[in-house]
């Protein structure tokens, strides 16, 4: 036996090189990726405070980018539910090009005014980067799985400096309730080594201060199970309006660039008329507000629908930084309610709803730890958990499995996105019983 355990040991030597190697190259071309698009992105953001009137040419931005991805990017255009996909069932090796038309459309879109975030573009790049990897060195099929995985927990690491929580979000996001263990190595090194590489090339992320965290206490539980409820359901709120008007449009707009120019034309007549700039592009200065001060109850609803008009008409980007915003605000406004300091409700809003809308309550609690303090884990560990039992059955992510359903199973291994479906046919089936035992009475 200790014979077998010796040589188990040194069989896992060259296990352990391969992987720290090639998570190493991922992330080195993912962080690299996340630097210059978050260069790009500062620049963008900056120009369009610069020159308001940009957002007038929102809707030619919008058409612009939706006939390039038309011409050149139909294979690509799922973005993170393709690399989803491609995890769960490997079929062909994503096209380079993901990475610099998710990078070009995320800025345009910023550049106008659309109301979009950045985690959708630095997870497709790096995804798309490490995916030309498995050509290089002919991966098999479960290896291109890891190396996919990786690519994704080292883009999300490099663009928000969390690299533990990139680390788990790779594992967590593929499937509810099930991580995939295999990878644990490969996004651990990816995720840590992509923020070191994004800090070499001088990316500076911005700091969010709570100025005080309370002792846990019987209110204080009380309070993160009812605002991980609130969260829970704003999360599956924004998912489920996001995912309704994209399919609306798709319905009744044949011609893919129509539908982000019309989105543009509305987005871009609603901020010119209410002057609602705070609600474009990331909106970081006001998610910085949440922790300072109290807020309009009124900017998450506001956030929330700029965003699914945005996202929901075919603009490029992510959801993750927009529901950063929308959490961050919410708990600023739910902070008297609960009778809890507004920075602690805006920090727990911050990463429960997106653990909501995402479906991954292990990566939101240590990116709450990371950002804020190991002093939030056990506020943020219950708010997010309760968040993602809340927002029910649904995310931002179509392609996302159900590995283990949360209370009321569905069925293992279906999309989110086919679970409409599913249910409809269930109900159909239920009538005609129910009709079928009528007549036979």
């Amino acid at each position: 036996m200790k014979r077998l355990k010796q040589l188990e040991q040194i069989d896992l030597l060259p296990y352990l090189g391969k992987w720290i190697l090639l998570a190493s190259a991922v992330a080195a071309l993912a962080g690299t990726a996340s630097a210059f698009f978050l260069y790009a992105l500062e620049w963008a953001t900056a120009t369009r405070l610069r020159y308001p009137w940009l957002i007038g040419f929102l809707p030619l931005a919008g058409f612009a980018v939706g006939w390039l991805y038309l011409r050149f990017g139909q294979h690509v255009e799922a973005g993170n539910n393709l690399l989803i996909d491609e995890i769960h069932d490997p079929k062909k090796v994503i096209p380079f090009r993901m990475a610099p038309l998710v990078l070009g459309g995320t800025v345009v879109s910023h550049l106008f005014g659309a109301s979009v975030g950045r985690e959708g573009t630095a997870v497709q790049m790096g995804g798309a980067l490490a995916d030309q990897l498995t050509q290089l060195f002919r991966l098999r099929h479960a290896d291109r799985r890891i190396i996919l995985m990786a690519g994704i927990s080292a883009g999300f690491s490099s663009v928000f400096g969390t690299p533990l929580a990139g680390a788990i979000f790779g594992l967590e996001v593929l499937a509810i309730g099930r991580l995939h263990y295999d990878a644990i190595l490969a996004c651990t090194v990816s995720a840590i080594v992509a923020e070191q590489v994004g800090l070499l090339w001088g990316i500076q992320h911005t700091h969010y201060a709570i100025p005080h965290i309370p002792a846990f206490s019987a209110w204080g539980l009380v309070a993160m199970i009812l605002a991980g409820a609130v969260f829970g359901l704003a999360g599956k709120l924004f998912a489920d309006s996001t995912h309704a008007l994209g399919g609306w449009m798709k319905a009744r707009i044949a011609y893919a660039p129509l539908r982000p120019l019309i989105g543009g034309a509305l987005i871009a007549a609603v901020a010119w008329w209410s002057s609602a700039d705070r609600y474009l592009g990331l909106g970081i200065p006001v998610i910085v507000e949440a922790f300072q001060h109290p807020l309009s109850p009124l900017d998450f609803i506001a956030k929330l629908g700029f965003t699914v008009a945005s996202l929901g008409s075919g603009f490029k980007g992510g959801e993750v930084t927009p529901l950063f915003y929308i959490g961050a605000t919410l708990g600023n406004a739910l902070a008297p309610l609960l009778d809890m300091p507004f920075a602690l409700l805006a920090g727990i809003g911050f990463v429960a709803v997106f653990a909501g809308a995402a479906n991954t309550p292990i990566a939101s609690t240590l990116m709450a730890m990371e950002i804020f303090g190991s002093e939030i884990g056990v506020f943020a560990a219950i708010a997010c958990v309760v968040s993602y039992l809340f927002s029910g059955h649904t995310g931002i992510y179509r392609s996302q499995r159900v590995g283990q359903g949360k209370h009321r199973p569905p069925p293992t291994g279906m999309k989110l996105g086919e679970l409409p479906a599913y249910r409809k046919a269930r109900r159909t089936q239920a009538d005609d019983v129910t009709a079928d035992v009528e007549q036979d009475r």
